[in-house]
């Protein structure tokens, strides 16, 4: 059994390759998020607040499948979705010492800039230099 949490782990290289592929997903994730929302839908769990029964005429939209394809396929990297609405991401990482964190990626964000560790999440944040 290892003892780290994830199997897949980035270097700071693989992480900052990764974003140049993934961008525009991350975008396009969010869109489809506030649109699904827009429309009444509950995108955490997967149902609608209005219609005939609990998704309105029995099926999903279009977009919540986009939505659910863009995340199995950022789950498919390795690449943690951490909050939709903010376009929150981590990438697991394995430090120097051998402490395993997650590299942080914010969308408007040029680069991959920032980490935490595992325990402190977003608000622990530190500059890549500090890693």
């Amino acid at each position: 059994m290892s003892e780290y949490l994830h199997n897949r782990h980035f270097t700071l290289e693989e992480a900052r390759e990764e974003l140049t592929k993934v961008h525009a997903l991350a975008v396009r994730m969010m869109e489809l998020k506030d649109e699904l929302e827009r429309k009444g839908w509950d995108v955490y769990r997967h149902h609608y607040f209005g219609g005939r029964g609990p998704n309105g005429d029995g099926s999903f939209p279009e977009e919540m499948e986009m939505l659910v394809d863009i995340l199995k396929g950022f789950e498919a990297r390795g690449i943690m979705v951490k909050g939709m609405a903010e376009g929150l991401f981590d990438f697991p990482h394995i430090r120097k010492n051998g402490e395993e964190v997650y590299l942080c990626w914010q969308v408007g964000e040029n680069d991959l800039e920032f980490w935490h560790t595992i325990d402190e999440g977003f608000q622990g944040r530190k500059r890549i230099s500090e890693l």
